[in-house]
């Protein structure tokens, strides 16, 4: 039977596709990293006070780069480089959304609006991030070698997640409510269509490496279609929202980064 879990237990079980799955992760996550980065050190003077809740995101990002360069150590496999069609964060920028490399590269301080469009680019990407770490954590949860790292990071998530929310319901109140609204929606669309499309590009790499057959490889491709359109009729709604976080989330990055463990 084909499920989220077989297909993800199939791409563990093999070297050469968990090295692929890990590589691609491992990338992401420090792309991210150093993206925070830049943006703490560039937030305008008068939103200074944000700069630790951001320093802090983009030290769980480099974290989870290292956890999943961990978990290729412990299985004696090396980092591939990532095929550029599935480089879902150069992809986004591509599309003009988040903040460009260009812009974070350079020595100018930001504007109260690029730091609003980072923090809706954020609420959108740490959606899909949540949600994929939610249904890892659901199946592997108790894995010997996967479990501690899923656990972790899926925590994290929902922490970045939280943070998005709350920041942008503070900009929200602060009189920015048309621009944040605008902006969201313009990110969840170009976020779905890219994750259709690296989905895309990822199933057929680990097809080849696996050894699918062509009509397994149909019917995922079928799947993944079929998730982007009723994303873009009806799914985007959940990532284009704001609403409080739970209590128990409430300032999730308000505190030191977690020191990340050799977890694997």
């Amino acid at each position: 039977m084909l499920s989220a879990k077989s297909l993800f237990q199939e791409i563990v079980d093999n070297d050469e596709s968990f090295r692929l799955f890990c590589s691609i992760a491992a990338s992401g996550e420090s792309q991210g990293g150093w993206e925070n980065a830049r943006i703490a050190a560039l937030v305008p003077e008068s939103e200074r006070a944000l700069a630790p809740k951001i320093t802090r995101h983009g030290a769980d990002e480099d974290k989870h780069g290292r956890i999943f360069n961990a978990l290729l150590r412990k299985r004696g496999l090396e980092p591939v480089e990532v095929p550029p069609e599935t480089d879902y964060t150069m992809l986004l920028e591509r599309q003009g959304i988040g903040l460009a490399h260009e812009k974070l590269g350079a020595d100018q301080p930001l504007t109260v609006r690029d730091v609003i469009t980072y923090l809706a680019h954020s609420r959108v990407t740490e959606q899909r991030a949540a949600e994929q770490m939610a249904m890892l954590l659901k199946h592997f949860a108790d894995h010997p070698d996967l479990g501690r790292a899923v656990r972790m990071i899926s925590a994290d998530e929902d922490n970045h997640l939280a943070y998005s929310h709350e920041e942008l319901l503070r900009y929200t109140a602060a009189g920015h409510g048309p621009y944040i609204r605008r902006t969201l929606r313009e990110c969840a669309l170009a976020e779905i269509r890219v994750h259709r499309d690296v989905s895309l590009a990822v199933m057929a790499r680990m097809g080849h490496l696996l050894g699918w057959s062509r009509a397994r490889s149909a019917l995922l491709a079928a799947g993944i279609h079929a998730t982007y359109a009723w994303e873009r009729l009806a799914g985007r709604r959940r990532m284009a929202t704001l609403r409080p976080p739970t209590p128990a989330l409430r300032d999730a990055l308000g505190g030191p980064a977690t020191p990340a463990p050799e977890v694997a």
